[in-house]
């Protein structure tokens, strides 16, 4: 989304000038998601008229086209890709019943596993979305409302509401690592709308590195959850809930203070299993509301981060949010249902929005960085309409074997 102070690069060249070398195949580019689809298993035994690397476009591109039919969305990937089909004499537009089966048969975890293959961290070291020598993440969780199907309601569930109606949609969860100074999704996990994101963390870990700072809201903590995720060798910046038992055990020079998490009470009668933390606390004031914050780190030392800087470094975590907004709102569409009506297709549909998300933001950090620009000055919306505006015209998809 635009940022205030957003400025036009000072070049003759245009936004849609990048976009227009094809944004989807130049970051899934054609020979990765043929290895992905081969080791998935996912290939097809006979020539089809919609054989599985055409598919897995097809998925990404009705996250592009989010408002099109299942037709419409075919004609405007296909209108550049002869390099699929190697020609189009004689070739016949699939009807919606066909698209149906091809994306069955292609199934969720071709996208799943290309997701998570490209899917890398965004920022260059030392600027925007850095603290140092760590690379700022946050993770945190959102809803898709869903068909409203008898499968798709008891795979994913339905959100419960004050009165007895039921909500108009099923719903699922998706819990993201985003990095804050790109926006780019660099890890996902989708669950029913009853699994809670605390439930979903454990999946996310393995995304994690030394490099990194991970922010997180209160609702992620526990003891098991800090534990595994400070051996994963990232840096540790979370909320607390007020009424955490955080006991003073050496006051720091800077305001803030050590003190140690325990297990359980057990633990913490019988001093096993002691973690220490540093834990800073401050009142942010806006208008007539106050609100108190209490966060733990595993950055110990307050010269290697003072209280200001860590105060500052955990307001970026709401950066997350604007990436949701951009994945639900403008890429999605407000109010748009996700489409499929099996929970498999819910699970495919997910991991392509999340693909095209992820193949913007990458674009927009390539432009960025190419004239000096911090990535998140440069408007989402805009290269959204610029990438829909051209990808059946790029020049840049690779001509047809056969040829």
């Amino acid at each position: 989304m635009a940022r205030s102070g957003w400025v036009k690069p000072e070049s003759s060249e245009r936004l849609s000038d990048h976009v227009s070398l094809g944004v989807l195949t130049r970051v899934f580019a054609p020979d990765v998601v043929d290895k992905v689809i081969a080791r998935t298993g996912a290939g097809q035994q006979r020539t089809r008229l919609l054989p599985a690397r055409l598919m897995v476009y097809y998925v990404m591109a009705m996250a592009l086209f989010s408002a099109g039919s299942y037709e419409e969305v075919m004609r405007s990937l296909l209108a550049g890709l002869d390099w699929i089909t190697g020609r189009f004499d004689g070739w016949v537009m699939p009807t919606k019943a066909a698209i149906f089966k091809a994306r069955t048969r292609l199934g969720s975890t071709v996208m799943i596993e290309l997701f998570t293959e490209v899917a890398q961290p965004l920022a260059v070291a030392g600027g925007p979305g850095f603290y140092k020598s760590w690379r700022l993440v946050s993770v945190d969780g959102t809803t898709l409302d869903i068909a409203d199907t008898t499968v798709n309601e008891r795979a994913y569930g339905r959100p419960g509401t004050k009165s007895e109606a039921k909500s108009a949609f099923p719903q699922a969860r998706v819990l993201g690592l985003v990095e804050c100074g790109t926006h780019a999704v660099i890890g996902a996990v989708a669950a029913s709308c009853t699994t809670s994101e605390h439930d979903m963390y454990p999946a996310l870990r393995h995304r994690l590195d030394p490099t990194m700072l991970l922010m997180a809201d209160r609702g992620f903590f526990s003891y098991t959850a800090w534990k595994d995720s400070a051996a994963d060798g990232a840096q540790l910046l979370w909320r607390m809930k007020t009424s955490a038992l955080l006991p003073v055990a050496q006051e720091l020079p800077d305001g803030s203070y050590l003190s140690v998490l325990y297990p359980d009470t057990k633990g913490r009668r019988n001093k096993t299993g002691a973690i220490t933390v540093r834990v800073i606390e401050y009142t942010v004031t806006t208008g007539e509301s106050t609100s108190e914050f209490r966060l733990i780190t595993t950055i110990l030392d307050p010269e290697g981060a003072p209280v200001e800087d860590l105060a500052g470094l955990y307001a970026k975590r709401w950066e997350i949010e604007s990436c949701f907004d951009e994945l639900k709102t403008h890429q999605r569409g407000p109010s748009i249902v996700l489409r499929s009506k099996t929970p498999d297709g819910v699970l495919q549909e997910i991991y392509g929005y999340l693909c095209v998300h992820y193949a913007l933001r990458s674009l927009i950090a390539g432009v960025a960085q190419h004239f000096e620009e911090d990535p998140l000055r440069i408007s989402f919306t805009r290269t959204l309409r610029a990438a829909r505006r051209s990808l059946a015209d790029s020049p840049a998809f690779p001509p047809s074997p056969s040829r």
